[in-house]
């Protein structure tokens, strides 16, 4: 079994388009296997709480609902 493992360059390496091409990916949904899909929603999910300005516009893909700890 193989570990997906996201590096801080690899992420800060992202531009807008990457972002975009990524999203783009995932909207499509059409991967050979669920794990290539799967790879591509954990890599948005990390640009997502390391570089939020870039994964904003795609937020409707990762499904995070806010919540108050109060």
């Amino acid at each position: 079994m193989t570990t997906l493992h996201v590096s801080q360059e690899t992420i800060s390496e992202m531009t807008p388009e990457s972002v975009a091409e990524l999203a783009k990916r995932l909207e499509q949904d059409a991967y050979d296997n669920a794990f290539e899909g799967l790879q591509d929603w954990h890599l948005l999910r990390a640009i997502a709480f390391q570089r939020p300005e870039l994964a904003t516009p795609y937020g409707h893909l990762l499904d995070i609902e806010p919540f108050d700890e109060a």
